[in-house]
């Protein structure tokens, strides 16, 4: 005797949606922060540099001296932040050559 097979839907699931009109509630966006051009104007160097230490960023100092500099434009801070990630990458290149050739050495 064959075992009928049962050809349901398949439930859906709870999950919740994002929305806050779920439980009742309106999106209001006067209620919203007002965005601002430098996300780092009000913090000071000191706070910024354990934030950058703290993700990890082995140039913290360095860094946030840039962000926090008043006689550059954005576009200038940008070049500076692009060329201290660019000496980054370079030294990893470096070191991993450098440690291709003492493998091969000993």
């Amino acid at each position: 005797m064959k075992a009928q097979r049962s050809y349901r839907t398949p439930a859906m699931s709870t999950s919740l949606r994002v929305s806050p009109s779920v439980h009742g509630y309106r999106f209001d966006t006067a209620l919203r922060k007002k965005a601002v051009a430098n996300i780092f104007e009000s913090i000071n160097e000191e706070s910024l540099q354990k934030l950058f230490k703290n993700s990890g960023d082995k140039k913290a100092e360095e860094r946030a001296k840039i962000i926090l500099a008043t006689d550059q434009d954005v576009e200038e801070k940008t070049r500076a932040l692009m060329a201290l990630k660019q000496r980054r990458k370079d030294k990893l290149l470096q070191f991993l050559t450098l440690r291709k050739y003492s493998i091969k050495v000993h």
